[in-house]
Order: structure tokens, then C-alpha cells, then sequence
């Protein structure tokens, strides 16, 4: 186990690095000179070519990229020639509002998913797996945007019950901001309910009819222990790598749900810079989330040890 860690962590520092040549480079790929667009609309050239000069556009590409990694070696991921803030800044500013709506989506996506997933497999073939998968095919088929829409229009348009748009901190108003959350949470954690019940319905299929499994039961263990103690702990490492891949892509930004509920998260951050052509943001924001992949990935790899004893033989 000692050893897988440390193999697991070396690899850790040499993909982020990988990461950050392929964020580098794929930035060069946006069209556009960044420089004119800032700007502004009389193009000044002196303007021109100052941010050129400023923003070392001028340079080749590889002495662009070691400013830019030297700088980031450093904890500073440049700053926002827009509005002319750092981008760390920028981060520590949106961060709040995606972890919270992504970490409500995922409890959502848990609490639905799973006990769904469980109930499908123990009861395989009889009408609560049929209605499971007919649910599950139900929240993989419906587009995020226009779930979100139904859900504004009946919730806040027809009945009034829950605010359209907009957010509130929970520091401000607690309530305000739950309201406010609650149905782009349910949104996103809808539609990775869907995903998460599939996996673990396969999972748990699996697992029954394993050795262990008919030892138990064969024990004389009753039926809930032997699903939840014996079944579901075997079956939990796909569903660990499931959850943590979905946990990082919530965290990335939800960019449509965003821009629907208009939530001041990390998607419409991205978006907007993009348009902009602003770079050290784009850069700064898909690094950082890159980073938080490769670490909730190596997150789960750890947690393996602990719910599936065979790993740790």
C-alpha cells in the first residue's frame, strides 16, 4: 500500500506539468490577437503594441511559456487585462459559489442515485429496476438547460416559490441562498443521479453473485447486512472513480446551469474570458480546475484502501 502512494504522488507533479504545456498551447489556438481586443475600439497602435509588449506576445511561444510557468511556480496566475485584477483573485472569488453548488449537486446526486442503483439490482427484473432504469434514462436524456427552464417556470413563475435567478451568499442569507441554489443543484445532480444509479446497479450485479456473497447469506446473515456491509462495499470503487470525475467536472464550471440561474460561478467566469480574450484567466481557471481533477482522481485511489479490504493485501 506504502508504495502505491508514493508511486500515485510521484506521478502526480509530472501531470500537472503535462497539463500545463497542453493548457499553454491549445491558448495559442484561440483566433484573434488579444492585444487589439483590449484594446478597445480605436486600436491605438501604441496601445497595441505596448500590451504586446506587456503580455510578451511578441516572444516565441516557448519563451512565452516559461513566463508563464515561472509565474505560476511562483502561486501568481497572472492578472485579468480586463478588469485588471489577478487571477487568483478572481478564483478565490468564484471558488465559494461553484464548490457550494457543486458539492449540493453531488449530495443530491448520492442520495438519489445510489439507494436507486441498490434497489434496481437487489429487485433485478421486477417493477422497482424497470421504474429505476426508466428514471435514469429519464435524467441522462434531458438537456440541463431545459430542465432548468421547466423548473423556473413552474417553481418561480407559476407557483412563486423559489427564486428565477440570482445569488446570495449563505454568509448574508442562509435561506435566501438555499432557495436560490436548490434547483440548479437538483439540475446537476439530476442528470449524474442518472449516471451514478447505471454504475451502481452493474456494480452491485456483480458483487451478488460472488462467492462471498452466497458465504454470507449462507451464514445466515439477513439481507440488509449482507447488501450494504458485504455487497455494497465490494462495489464501491467504480462508483468512488465515477464520483470523483463528476465531482471535478462540477467543480470545472456547469456552464450552461450557470448561465441559465445566472450564477456568479467558475462557467460564466470562463465564458466571459474566452469572449474577451483573456488569457491569463482562461489559463489561470482551466489549470486550476485541471489540478483539482488530478487530485480528487488521486483522492479516490486513496479511498480504495479503505472500503475494499482485497487492495490492501
Amino acid at each position: 500500500m506504502f508504495a502505491y502512494i508514493i508511486k500515485r504522488l510521484a506521478a502526480v507533479i509530472p501531470t500537472i506539468f503535462l497539463v500545463t504545456i497542453i493548457i499553454f498551447c491549445l491558448q495559442q489556438l484561440l483566433p484573434g490577437d488579444p492585444a487589439v481586443v483590449l484594446a478597445g475600439e480605436d486600436q491605438d497602435p501604441a496601445v497595441v503594441a505596448y500590451l504586446h509588449k506587456k503580455m510578451h506576445l511578441d516572444e516565441p511561444i516557448a519563451v512565452r511559456y516559461g513566463y508563464w510557468i515561472g509565474a505560476v511556480a511562483h502561486g501568481d496566475l497572472g492578472e485579468s487585462m480586463r478588469i485588471q485584477s489577478p487571477v487568483l483573485d478572481l478564483i478565490k472569488a468564484k471558488l465559494p459559489v461553484t464548490a457550494e453548488l457543486a458539492t449540493l449537486s453531488m449530495l443530491i446526486a448520492l442520495i438519489i442515485g445510489i439507494p436507486a442503483g441498490i434497489v434496481s439490482a437487489v429487485a433485478k427484473n421486477s417493477v422497482w429496476d424497470y421504474l429505476a432504469n426508466a428514471v435514469a434514462l429519464w435524467g441522462l436524456s434531458t438537456p440541463n438547460f431545459w430542465l432548468g427552464i421547466l423548473l423556473i417556470m413552474l417553481f418561480s413563475v407559476s407557483l412563486g416559490w423559489l427564486p428565477a435567478s440570482g445569488y446570495v451568499s449563505p454568509l448574508e442569507d442562509l435561506r435566501a441562498n438555499l432557495a436560490g441554489m436548490i434547483m440548479p443543484a437538483f439540475v446537476l445532480g439530476n442528470a449524474i443521479a442518472a449516471v451514478l444509479m447505471r454504475h451502481t446497479r452493474s456494480a452491485m450485479l456483480q458483487v451478488l453473485n460472488a462467492d462471498y456473497v452466497r458465504t454470507a447469506r449462507a451464514k445466515g446473515l439477513n439481507e440488509r447486512t449482507v447488501v450494504l456491509k458485504h455487497a455494497l462495499r465490494n462495489a464501491l470503487t467504480p462508483i468512488i472513480t465515477l464520483g470523483a470525475l463528476e465531482f471535478g467536472s462540477l467543480l470545472s464550471g456547469a456552464v450552461l446551469t450557470e448561465q441559465v440561474f445566472s450564477i456568479p460561478g467558475f462557467g460564466k467566469l470562463i465564458v466571459d474570458a474566452v469572449f474577451n480574450r483573456d488569457y491569463a484567466v482562461v489559463q489561470g481557471v482551466v489549470l486550476f480546475t485541471s489540478t483539482v481533477y488530478i487530485l480528487l482522481n488521486l483522492l479516490a485511489d486513496f479511498a480504495y484502501f479503505f472500503v475494499n479490504p482485497r487492495l490492501r493485501g
